[in-house]
């Protein structure tokens, strides 16, 4: 580390194997002063152990309430180039596909507007553009629509959908993803782009039970694509399995959730209960040329997940064990619109959708859906036993 270094806690970022962010940030602060004050000011945040970033007042493009987040410096007279310094969320295309062409394109309109760094994707899943002045977020949004690019969500609105690669690179998705999304994302363009809840609400979509945008720990209302017909086995891809690479009765049989296997180590004959199976894709996983999903595909609907923020993290609850998910997804839209009036019309302000069933039970939740009540909705048996039925369920 040379001794005239005028960030020495960040040059430290730089030691070991794995990449760093600081070296990427010093590469931009040779063309943007804006980068370069900025890793100014984060040096002097990790020398006094507090951010140095305030929220003074809310900003954005015209006709839109959210898809830009006010950053302002609480030192703008030592950091000047950052005393404003704006963040975009920027909507990506399904499961994240680019082609050169369109990121050379969205590169060039960030340096021409921006500080020039980008954190592709954020947790959101938008792409974020780090960094802009006031001046600049008009023009920006502007060029960024020119070259067919809109914002994505922030504030109290929904949140930017976002899905796993879906169909176009894993073979056990049961949906389509990527037409899922931009169907979605095209009908609530209202929703996600002016705030009118009481927070956020989030829908995130994976094509199968791995969850690979995990969804059911992060989102308001998750789509999980299943199917409820039976396990396709392929015998002999199984003989195969047992004599080269898995035992299957440790591996794949004693593992599973809901002991639905049976494994005949003499017959190499592999048995599943359907019945019992809750399409959790672990056999599939371990035996991917054995076992395939079913071809009756749909989805799981769940809601209620989110991140412990304003109370603690919730895992979704499943609501609708199966959906067919065929275009215009008519159902669905239906369901997120009545879920969205019941939240709307009883959270309160930053209460998420799981929080207020929490509150509310799920039993009021079920019955503003209109939907039945079914085991799969149970995570665990009742503790209390004094349950009371309302006239109108009595027949």
């Amino acid at each position: 580390m040379a001794k005239d270094s005028k960030t020495p806690l960040l040059d430290q970022l730089e030691e070991g194997p794995w990449p760093s962010f600081v070296k990427e940030m010093k590469r931009a602060a040779e063309k943007k002063d804006s980068a370069k004050d900025l890793l100014g000011q984060l040096e002097r945040s990790y020398s006094d152990r507090i951010g140095h970033w305030k929220h003074g007042g809310i900003v954005g493009v015209k006709g839109y309430g959210g898809g830009v987040i006010g950053r302002y410096s609480d030192l703008p007279e030592e950091f000047p180039a950052v005393a404003e310094f704006h963040t975009f969320r920027v909507n990506q295309p399904s499961g994240w596909f680019y082609t050169a062409d369109a990121l050379r394109k969205l590169c060039d309109v960030w340096d021409k507007h921006g500080s020039g760094l980008t954190n592709m994707h954020g947790a959101t899943g938008d792409i974020i553009l780090l960094g802009a002045p006031t001046s600049e977020l008009q023009p920006c949004f502007d060029d960024l629509a020119e070259i067919g690019f809109d914002l994505g969500g922030s504030g109290s609105d929904m949140r930017t959908p976002s899905c796993c690669v879906g169909p176009a690179r894993c073979e056990f998705a049961c949906i389509d993803t990527l037409d899922i999304l931009n169907s979605i994302t095209l009908e609530f363009q209202d929703e996600l782009h002016r705030p009118m809840f009481p927070y956020k609400s989030k829908i995130k979509i994976s094509g199968c039970a791995n969850d690979c945008v995990a969804a059911v720990a992060r989102s308001d209302i998750s789509i999980i694509g299943t199917w409820r017909d039976s396990i396709r086995i392929d015998d002999a891809e199984v003989t195969n399995y047992a004599n080269d690479s898995i035992n299957i009765q440790e591996e794949v049989v004693n593992l599973c959730p809901t002991g639905c296997m049976k494994w005949d180590s003499e017959s190499k004959k592999l048995t599943i209960d359907d019945g019992e199976c809750n399409r959790c894709m672990h056999c599939i996983n371990l035996m991917p040329k054995a076992l395939r999903p079913g071809k009756e595909k749909g989805a799981t609907i769940l809601v209620g997940g989110k991140a412990p923020i304003v109370r603690g993290a919730l895992m979704s609850w499943v609501v609708v064990p199966f959906m067919k998910m065929e275009p215009p997804y008519t159902e669905f839209k239906e369901f997120v619109r009545k879920a969205w009036e019941w939240w709307d019309e009883n959270g309160k302000m930053r209460e998420r959708l799981g929080e207020l069933i929490n509150r509310l039970g799920m039993r009021a939740f079920l019955k503003a859906m209109d939907l039945p009540p079914v085991p799969q909705m149970i995570r665990a048996p009742r503790a209390n036993p004094y349950y009371f039925w309302d006239p109108e369920e009595v027949k």
